[in-house]
Parts: C-alpha cells; structure tokens; sequence
C-alpha cells in the first residue's frame, strides 16, 4: 500500500520546514550580521557553515521526510531513524556552531554548571546508554508512542543526551575541559559495548517486543503522532503488515542489525578521525623537540667555539 494515502502533511512536515527555515536564518543573523555584538566573535568558517546546514538537511530528512512516516509503521526504520539522529546530527550540530557561540552559551550563569556536569565523559556516557536502552523497554517504548507531548519531550532529552554524549569527542573550545586522545579511544569502545546489550535483545529475541508495531489497535494510535486525526479516521488499516512483506520478528530484528551497523560505521569515523588527530600532534611534538634539540645544540657549539 502506498504511503501516499497517508497525505503531503504526514510525508513531508510542511511545519517543520517552516522551523528550521526560522533557525537557519537565525544561524546567519546571529554569527554573520550580529556577530560584533558578541564578545572575542570571529567570522564564521565556511566548514561551519556547512556542517550547520548538512545537519539542518539530516533533521528534515530523519523527522520530517517520509523516513519519520515509516518510523511509525516499521520498527526497522524506527531505529534507522534514532541511529541517525543520535550518533550522526549531534555532530554536525557540534561541528557547525562556532566555538565562540558555543563559550558564550556556555558561559551563562544558569547554563554553565548544568552543561559541565551534564558533559563530564562517564556521566554523559552513562546518561546517553541509560537513555536509550531504557527507551526501548516494550512497556515503556509503546506507552511513549501512545502519547504525544511525551514522545516529544523524550526524544528531545535523547537528543540532548547524544550531544552531551559526543561533547567530550569534538569539544574544541578555548579553556573548556579537553579529552585526551588516548581517553577518547576508550571512550568510543566503551559507548560501542554498553550500547549492545539493548540491541542484543532486540536482535535476539525469539517474539516481538513491542504492541505498537504489532497490535492493529494500538499502532493506528502510535501513528495519530505523525498523522492527521481527521486523515487516519477516513482510512481502514489494520496494521504495519500492509505496507510490508516481513513479519513483525523480522522487523525488529533487522532494525536492532541496523542500528549496530550504523553505530559502528559512525564511530570508525570517529574513531578514525580521533587517530589522525593523535597523529598530527605527535608529529607536532616530535617536530618541536627536535627543534628545540637543535636549537640547544647550536647555542652550546656556539659557546665552545
């Protein structure tokens, strides 16, 4: 059955256009036209700017695409939905506001100690794993999909949780706490581990968990979140299985494999780019000692001679 029966709202999210239009003209404003009005300010970078914008794009195709439709109706893209929206946009979130911006935020009295307790690497760690695995417990997955101010509000603190989360990796503000590199490696490893556990049970399950991708009652309810009430009573569906070809085991098997494999990849890059940067500043350091070898041996052949 065609997703189109669903309507151009349901499929596109013409409101949420209209919001991350607003931020991203706010984006400009702020670290473009308004930036002297901000203290130590300097002029955005074309890779933050870009970064910004990818991730403005990654929003609207993750929440507000058809992809956030067929969240509703299959459990695979449900987690190909949180895999991306966790572990991909925080850091281009990250990567796209300037470091200025970022201490000005910070620096706010009521933001400042709330931020570095929230970002301290095995609390935000544990805050993040915590998060998620305790999302996808059925009882309390299926009640959030049934509720939409909760769904909401959840899937917001997930937000911020992952951003806490990647904070540690990517923070690159003057006089802010900084990770060593070799910590940062042990910190992905530790993410990748502690996050298994709740997709091994997903994957391994020998029943479906969750009544919102099962029950034909229930998953007309959960998809009141993304559709119109007045479209969802003029249609008769009586669950997921009309839209695909596999059985609700297979769904959230294939989900759980997906959202592991996508983990991963994210955080070989990661991991990758953390490596480069290791190197360079090693070689940065051996450079600078031998510099200052050189430097110590020609003022003593100096002396001598």
């Amino acid at each position: 059955m065609p997703l189109s029966i669903f309507g151009f709202r349901a499929m596109w999210s013409p409101g949420l256009i209209i919001v991350l239009v607003f931020l991203t003209i706010l984006y400009f404003l702020i670290t473009v036209k308004w930036r002297k009005d901000f203290k130590h300010s300097l002029p955005l970078k074309k890779g933050e700017a870009i970064s910004f914008l990818i991730a403005m794009l990654l929003v609207y195709t993750v929440i507000g695409s058809p992809i956030d439709l067929m969240s509703h109706i299959m459990f695979t893209m449900h987690m190909v939905q949180m895999a991306l929206l966790l572990l991909l946009i925080p850091i281009f979130i990250i990567m796209g506001i300037p470091n200025w911006l970022w201490k000005t935020v910070i620096n706010l009295p009521y933001i400042k100690p709330i931020f570095h307790f929230m970002t301290k690497p095995i609390f935000a760690i544990i805050f993040f794993v915590l998060m998620f695995s305790v999302y996808h417990l059925p009882i309390l997955f299926d009640y959030i999909k049934l509720h939409e101010t909760l769904h909401s509000l959840y899937t917001f603190i997930l937000f911020l949780s992952a951003l806490f989360m990647y904070w540690p990796l990517l923070n690159t503000v003057e006089d802010e706490p900084k990770m060593k590199n070799l910590n940062k490696l042990f910190y992905i490893i530790a993410n990748a581990v502690l996050i298994t556990p709740a997709c091994a049970l997903i994957i391994f399950s020998n029943t479906p968990f969750y009544a919102t991708y099962t029950d034909g009652a229930m998953w007309m309810k959960a998809m009141a979140l993304c559709v119109p009430a007045s479209t969802l009573q003029g249609l008769t569906l009586s669950g997921p299985e009309l839209f695909t070809s596999m059985s609700s085991l297979e769904d959230q098997q294939l989900g759980g494999v997906l959202m592991k494999i996508i983990q991963e990849i994210i955080f070989a890059v990661v991991l990758g780019r953390v490596f480069i940067t290791w190197y360079r500043d090693e070689q940065e350091n051996a450079d600078q000692i031998t510099q200052d070898a050189l430097k110590e041996r020609q003022r003593l052949y100096g002396n001598q001679f």
